[in-house]
């Protein structure tokens, strides 16, 4: 229960600050990998001066997972959020979310095809999960229509990089803090997008105080805080029941926009956010997810 509630807690954050990521794209003209760089200097800044001041031992890994943490950066956390921003700006929002958003099922597909055995109870949170988003992310955007193949190929990896790092992120969790694993995947992710946009080039777009600001917020909001609340809950629970969990993501991020910028749902929306709660309530019957640990 207390990992779930950790998920929970990081899609919460992860929904709420989705608004403030849509107006820093659409209304301050943002590119969405800038955002995602400079959210990662924010949280491994931030990060980095904590364990200095709590905890230095979280600092140490073993030299042998080098390698192991260069994969989860890299094709893990640099991944996930770049193809994620990526596939907002090409094809929109909905579809974005909904199509990252398979990665549970790619999760059980995997454990299916490892000779693990998935109960109905499992299937069913899943397949409930995936029509829920499809419901509430509404419409086809606009953006959809003028994509490209390669848009759709990046849109389409999203969710196998999603995927990848929640099952993968569990091999350094069983051996290390969560909080070691988000410093060092983190910096090496921050560190690629600083190849692709170089310091010098964010230095001139001239960004005002308001602006950085956002940013700072992204840093510890969308970033830090809510990726070290979905380590915590994931070292407790299965990674499919995660992604399931992590699912009310786009629920919060609807209600949010609903609350805050005044755009009305829909009955089909709510029927989705309906299917998506019944989902996670499915996800987290334990014994449906015997012999899943992975």
């Amino acid at each position: 229960m207390r990992g779930r509630w950790f998920v929970f807690a990081a899609a919460t954050l992860w929904g709420t600050s989705a608004t403030l990521a849509r107006f820093v794209f659409h209304e301050r003209s943002v590119p969405p990998l800038v955002v995602v760089e400079l959210r990662l200097a924010f949280a491994v800044a931030l990060l980095a001066t904590w364990l200095l001041v709590t905890n230095r031992a979280a600092f140490r890994i073993a030299r042998a997972d080098v390698p192991y943490f260069l994969v989860l950066g890299l094709g893990g956390v640099a991944m996930v959020q770049g193809s994620y921003y990526y596939s907002i700006a090409r094809i929109g929002v909905g579809l974005a979310i909904l199509i990252q958003y398979l990665a549970p099922s790619l999760i059980v597909a995997m454990n299916l095809l490892r000779g693990r055995t998935a109960s109905k109870a499992t299937i069913a949170a899943v397949v409930v999960a995936a029509a829920g988003t499809a419901m509430l992310v509404g419409t086809v955007s606009p953006e959809a229509a003028h994509a490209k193949p390669f848009d759709w190929l990046v849109t389409s990896a999203s969710a196998v990089f999603f995927a990848f790092y929640i099952v993968y992120s569990k091999r350094g969790l069983a051996k290390y803090a969560p909080e070691t694993v988000l410093l060092y995947s983190f910096t090496i992710a921050g560190i690629l997008w600083a190849v692709v946009t170089p310091p010098w080039k964010i230095a001139a777009a001239h960004y005002d105080a308001n602006l950085w600001w956002m940013f700072a917020a992204l840093g510890v909001f969308s970033t830090l805080v809510p990726f070290a609340l979905f380590n915590h809950g994931l070292r407790r629970m299965p990674a499919a029941e995660a992604g399931v969990v992590a699912t009310l993501e786009p629920v919060v991020a609807v209600v949010s926009a609903w609350l805050f910028l005044g755009e009305g749902l829909r009955p089909m929306q709510w029927a989705g956010a309906l299917l998506v709660l019944i989902a996670a309530a499915l996800a987290s019957q334990r014994a449906s997810w015997s012999g899943e640990n992975v």
